[in-house]
This record gives C-alpha cells, sequence and structure tokens, in this order.
C-alpha cells in the first residue's frame, strides 16, 4: 500500500492519492501540497434522446440536485461547488453568476409539465470509484426529489467507446487553462466533443466574440453569456472542480501539485541536511 511504502521510506512521494486516501495520509509525518483545478465531472444529457429535448425535463433535472451534496458524497467535499456552467473560478475570464438553490418543488412541477413523471432515468458512469460515487450521488439526489434513476456503471474500454452517443451520462473534463477552450470543445455547435447534441446561434456567436479577445477582464462580458445560455439550458449538473494533492517526505524539496499534474523534475530535489 502506498501509505505503507511513504511510512516506511521506501518511497519519498505520491503524485495524486484518491479522495478516500487523503484523510489516511494526512495522519503520517509527511507534506501535503494541494491546488483547485478546472477538473470535473458533468452529468449531461443527449439533447437528440427523448425526453432530453425537452429543456423542462433538463432543468428538472438539475434543480433537483445540491451540487455541494454531490461534492461531499462522491468526492468527500474536496474541491470547489459547480455552477453548471462548466467555467471554472479559477479561470481568468470567470463571470460570477446569482447562486441557485435546490428546487425539489419547482423540479417535480417541471417534470409533471413535461409529462416525463413515470420515465426512468438510466445515468451512466465509468467505474472509477470517484466518478461512479458522484454519478451515485446524483442518482440519489434525483430520487429524492421523486425521478426514477437507473444506474449503470461500465468499465472504462466499454464506456468510451461510444462516450458521445449515451442519452445520460457523465464525463471526466479534465483542466485546460482557459475557460473558452473546454466550452469550444464542448458545447460549440457540430464539434466533434459535443456530447450533449446542443446547438445554439446565441452561444456560439458569444463564444465566438470571447474567443476573439485577448485581455481576460475584456473576454467575461461575453463570457457571462455563455455561461448563462449553458446554465439555464440544463443539458448539464456540473456538481464541483476537484482539488488534487500530493504527499511527500519533508526531505523533498520543491514538489508541488500542479492543477494540470504537470511534473518538473528539474526543479525537484533531496536535501540531507
Amino acid at each position: 500500500a502506498i501509505d505503507s511504502a511513504l511510512e516506511s521510506g521506501e518511497i519519498d512521494v505520491n503524485q495524486e492519492p484518491p479522495s478516500d486516501y487523503v484523510d489516511i495520509l494526512e495522519k503520517l509525518d509527511l507534506v501535503r501540497s494541494e491546488v483547485a483545478t478546472a477538473t470535473t465531472l458533468v452529468a449531461r444529457t443527449n439533447v437528440a434522446n427523448k425526453p432530453y429535448d425537452d429543456k423542462r425535463v433538463r432543468n428538472a433535472l438539475q434543480m433537483a440536485v445540491d451540487n455541494n451534496v454531490v461534492l461531499q458524497l462522491g468526492y468527500d467535499g474536496l474541491g470547489t461547488v459547480g455552477e453548471n456552467h462548466h467555467v471554472a473560478p479559477i479561470h481568468p475570464e470567470y463571470a460570477e453568476l446569482p447562486k441557485k438553490a435546490r428546487d425539489i418543488e419547482g423540479a417535480k412541477k417541471l417534470i409533471a409539465e413535461a409529462g416525463a413523471g413515470d420515465f426512468e432515468h438510466e445515468l451512466i458512469t465509468i467505474e472509477d470509484a470517484w466518478q461512479k460515487n458522484t454519478g451515485d450521488a446524483i442518482a440519489g439526489q434525483l430520487r429524492e426529489a421523486g425521478i426514477k434513476v437507473k444506474r449503470t456503471v461500465l468499465p472504462g474500454s466499454t464506456f468510451w467507446n461510444d462516450w458521445t452517443k449515451y442519452p445520460y451520462s457523465m464525463t471526466i473534463w479534465y483542466m485546460r487553462p482557459l475557460g473558452v477552450q473546454v466550452l469550444a470543445l464542448a458545447y460549440r455547435t457540430g464539434e466533434a466533443w459535443n456530447e450533449t447534441g446542443w446547438s445554439n446561434p446565441d452561444f456560439d456567436k458569444a463564444l465566438a466574440e470571447a474567443l476573439s479577445i485577448v485581455d481576460p477582464e475584456k473576454r467575461k462580458v461575453p463570457m457571462k453569456t455563455c455561461e448563462e445560455l449553458l446554465q439555464s439550458s440544463g443539458i448539464l449538473i456540473q456538481p464541483f472542480w476537484r482539488k488534487v494533492y500530493n504527499h511527500h517526505a519533508e526531505k523533498v524539496q520543491g514538489y508541488v501539485q500542479h492543477p494540470m499534474q504537470q511534473l518538473n523534475l528539474g526543479k525537484i530535489w533531496i536535501s540531507e541536511s
């Protein structure tokens, strides 16, 4: 086990422990390094599949879920609460929007209006522990709102064959330094990685403007429009942003966790003093 190897001095560092391992390593005589990231996991609907072509159904799924609860249950609270628009607070062009609270009654009303009260949603995730746990947490929240959910957990070798085609599934998106980068890959009309199938000309126009602006402060103006359109579309529950950690022996110098998990060995050394 990694904790035993670190404690005995057999190894001096680890790269990134699972979230449920952080507390174990905290009890050892080690130095911890942590950093906020823009890596996340999204529960996205694909609008080419019923009932996800109905905005009321998509909004109801969002409204039924408390993202902070999902963070606590899915990733042991080791992150920052997401806002369902896939732009992180650490992104330079992030624009803050009004906070939204869980609304179970509102969700039930929308589902009923859409005539989807008897529909059973199948939420698909990969079998990786924190991704499975996050899917379970979202499913639990939806069931509390009276929404029927079946959970399907697939091995990675199966999941990634058709990841853009599932009607309702969860996908990990790793950090890009700028908010516009993931939006261009994942939500722009016709993109190969647009797994939601969503297309909105107003979003495309605002994103094109944001991509043309070098100054991040000025870029926040069209980015706010992008965030609002994504959030209101209901196409994704984006519950949290991951923090990532590493632990190392005190004699290891210059070893810090990087938000994109880059490892610069030229700046790391061992102090024998």
